[in-house]
């Protein structure tokens, strides 16, 4: 189904760009990964959002997503894997779906983490972020899942279902891929595990490797005043737009990156 503005998170600042999208009469689809695997729901307490004190990270969450559903924006759960810009839309792949937009939000969050030794080397030639798309490729072959999340786990058991030899490492700090033409060993903690593919199950794909050209300053995407990027259609917000990185923040930015995308498909339609 095509939409008008596809946001890429459903925290604080994907809610935030949902709604108001909706509220001047886009359609919106959220792609993110379960509330539960947000960092803020993990929070106590958060006390410094205007008007809603006292909440914990979970209440805040629940209550924000039960707004943008009110509102009428879609959700669909996964984490966007590649994404391309042909012909003024903007089609995104979401596990074995694609998914396509006249504007987009980017709203993961912060990627926590460099990239591992051998990860960009042998990227598509046994590295992958998926295991819906590619799982069919290792069947009956070894592989290694490294999960920072409960729906990695999930993803972990399909590979096992469909025939894999999987070996799964829960959130590891330090991973090394080596091999020749293709992976051939991951080395975990001191670990060395023979393996044909290795499968990296972050909860969202850094901005520079789904949108190549993005422009950065430092470890956050760079935005104007109406959190426009320097790729036509795509707007950012909130925590990976930089500091400080609390819920205000990332909820005014969703504001105006949601008033922006909006207008931009406006703009698109008028030209047709």
């Amino acid at each position: 189904m095509a939409y008008d503005i596809l946001i890429l998170g459903g925290g604080p600042a994907g809610l935030s760009a949902a709604l108001n999208a909706r509220a001047r009469g886009r359609s919106a689809l959220v792609v993110s990964t379960p509330l539960e695997e947000n960092p803020l729901w993990q929070a106590e307490k958060v006390d410094n959002h205007l008007g809603m004190p006292s909440l914990s990270g979970a209440q805040l969450l629940t209550a924000m997503r039960r707004h943008a559903e009110h509102a009428g924006a879609a959700f669909l759960e996964g984490r966007a894997v590649s994404a391309m810009r042909l012909e003024g839309t903007w089609y995104v792949s979401v596990g074995t779906e694609m998914e396509n937009a006249k504007a987009m939000v980017l709203a993961s969050g912060i990627l926590r983490g460099k990239k591992f030794p051998g990860e960009a080397e042998f990227l598509g030639r046994g590295v992958s972020y998926c295991a819906t798309c590619d799982g069919m490729l290792y069947r009956g072959k070894s592989v290694v899942v490294a999960g920072y999340s409960d729906s990695a786990r999930r993803e972990a058991d399909f590979l096992a279902q469909i025939g894999c030899h999987v070996t799964y490492f829960h959130r590891p700090e330090s991973l090394v891929i080596q091999g020749g033409n293709q992976v051939e060993r991951v080395i975990v903690g001191g670990e060395s595990v023979e393996a044909q593919g290795v499968f990296l199950l972050r909860s969202a794909m850094a901005p520079t490797d789904l949108f190549p050209g993005i422009s950065m300053e430092g470890n956050f995407v760079k935005v104007d005043r109406k959190m426009a990027t320097n790729l036509p259609g795509l707007f950012a917000a909130g925590d990976c737009t930089g500091g400080p990185l609390q819920v205000s923040k990332a909820v005014g930015e969703g504001l105006i990156a949601g008033q922006s995308a909006a207008a931009f498909a406006a703009a698109l339609m008028r030209k047709k």
